[in-house]
């Protein structure tokens, strides 16, 4: 085993607060798609009917707001897969290294129940033991 000391209580606190504010940053982006088309639509334009140089009829708040969307849409969806790929991820390893421990304590359990192996000095090997013949006492 590795010189980690990992305390799994700890690692599900800490994935369930980061979970949850996760999940507050997703409903914030849910919120936000929504929010700003509604408010670049509630801006108004400059002039009577769009005629001020605006893009069909948005004014330039609906415009710049429109943008800001365009250039951070794609910033805020890999915000929120690398926020999930990084919980997934913690989560994962400390069940791996769970199962490690698991899989230690099977290996020690396994090995302590074995029929024992007892090497005395001064004895050969059990008469009729394949190593008997070599030591000439088969």
């Amino acid at each position: 085993m590795t010189g980690w000391d990992i305390s799994p209580t700890g690692v599900k606190g800490v994935l369930e607060k980061t979970g949850t504010a996760a999940e507050g940053l997703g409903k914030a982006g849910t919120t936000l798609q929504t929010a700003v088309p509604a408010a670049a639509k509630a801006a108004g334009t400059l002039s009577m009917g769009g005629g001020g140089g605006e893009s069909e009829g948005q004014g330039l708040v609906a415009v710049a707001l429109s943008q800001f969307m365009t250039a951070h849409t794609e910033r805020l969806q890999k915000i929120g897969a690398r926020a999930s790929a990084s919980l997934n991820g913690a989560a994962n390893a400390t069940n791996a290294y769970l199962t490690g421990d698991l899989e230690q304590a099977a290996n020690a359990q396994r090995e302590a129940l074995k029929e024992p192996k007892i090497d005395l000095p001064g004895q050969g090997p059990p008469p009729g033991h394949p190593a008997a013949y070599h030591a000439g006492t088969g």
